[in-house]
């Protein structure tokens, strides 16, 4: 797909990898909608960022697990930038979800930003994708969609979930709508992460270092102008899924 005039969404974007996804895909000359539940100010900052690359963008708030709210805010996006042809499922949530657990809180709303948020967006803008014939879209998942993390099960369990429906997307949206996936590694420290934990996960990676989230940015973009890839995902990790094989090794 030529991204020059298209118009994108990408969730959970006023900052971090979502913001590079964002400003990527506004690079190559599409108009942008980032989506926020709480980022107003980093929000409005990435807006800015956005129109001085000579697009159109607008920040929109959207809760994503409030499913009676996103047939709303996709058609306020739609009339100020047009028809949706990129939609990036990034937004995250990402709470210890202990088991066994008294309250299940943190678990159904995992599921509702990680899982059902994407699913109902990707439902408001596939007909109109395949109506026209062109559309793309790119869910964000990670190395939890593979291996379990202890005390983040709803995490592990809703990426998981995410991947699949990446492939479930691919099959009912063919052939003019594609559905991939990217999964970046250890990207971009919280702000929590001390040095300790910051080495520690660059070490689990082959590379022995953090990621770039230009890069993750850079095979969202691939993704979306792509015509030969549906149904697939990029990692971009580092050799993290496969590091604790060397590990093994090493320790021989």
């Amino acid at each position: 797909m030529d991204l020059s005039g298209a118009t994108a969404i990408v969730t959970g974007a006023p900052r971090r990898v979502g913001r590079e996804i964002a400003m990527e895909l506004a690079r190559c000359g599409a108009d942008v909608a980032i989506t926020h539940r709480s980022s107003a100010d980093d929000a409005a900052a990435t807006v800015d960022e956005l129109l001085s690359l000579g697009v159109d963008a607008i920040a929109v708030r959207l809760d994503l697990a409030d499913p009676d709210s996103i047939p709303g805010v996709v058609a306020g996006i739609e009339e100020r930038l047009g028809p949706i042809d990129v939609l990036v499922n990034n937004a995250s949530y990402f709470e210890p979800t202990p088991f066994p657990a008294d309250d299940h809180t943190a678990w159904y709303t995992t599921f509702d930003v990680l899982v059902h948020g994407p699913y109902r967006l990707a439902n408001v803008v596939a007909p109109g994708m395949t109506a026209r014939r062109k559309g793309s879209i790119i869910n964000i998942v990670d190395l939890s969609a593979w291996h379990p993390w202890p005390d983040r099960g709803a995490h592990a369990v809703a990426k998981s979930a995410l991947l699949a429906l990446t492939r479930q997307l691919a099959v009912e949206l063919a052939p003019f709508v594609s559905t991939n996936a990217v999964a970046p590694g250890p990207t971009i420290p919280a702000a929590t992460f001390g040095e300790q934990q910051i080495a520690r996960l660059a070490r689990r990676t082959l590379q022995g270092r953090w990621g770039d989230p230009v890069e993750v940015a850079r095979a969202v973009r691939f993704l979306a102008e792509s015509t030969s890839i549906t149904g697939d995902v990029i990692t971009v990790d580092g050799g993290e899924r496969w590091g604790h094989v060397r590990g093994r090794f090493e320790d021989r």
